[in-house]
């Protein structure tokens, strides 16, 4: 995504900037548009654990390539996931191969 709707831009709700979680949930990186990122742009969309916290800010453990990397993250772009939401993903990763393979 590149830009908010019109009449969503420069809004933030209170409560996704405030929100709370807690050790070993899982979670997915959504980046918040209204709110500045350093993060790379290969971590948007990952599924992470959360493992420590650092004042308002979550350690967030993701498998970047072979390697498992620890990522300090606002819990305004960070999305919780169910146990459902995460099986999905794995569905339509394991769908969008099927579909590559097939093409070539």
């Amino acid at each position: 995504m590149k830009g908010k709707r019109i009449r969503n831009k420069g809004k933030i709700k209170l409560s996704r900037y405030f929100k709370k979680f807690e050790k070993g949930d899982d979670v997915a990186i959504v980046r918040e548009l209204g709110v500045k990122a350093s993060f790379p742009k290969r971590m948007r969309g990952k599924i992470g654990k959360i493992e420590d916290f650092r004042g308002s800010y979550n350690l967030v453990k993701i498998k970047d390539g072979g390697k498992t990397k620890t990522f300090i993250i606002h819990p305004i772009h960070l999305k919780k996931l169910e146990r459902s939401e995460k099986v999905e993903t794995k569905k339509n990763k394991e769908l969008d191969k099927n579909t590559k393979e097939k093409t070539k």
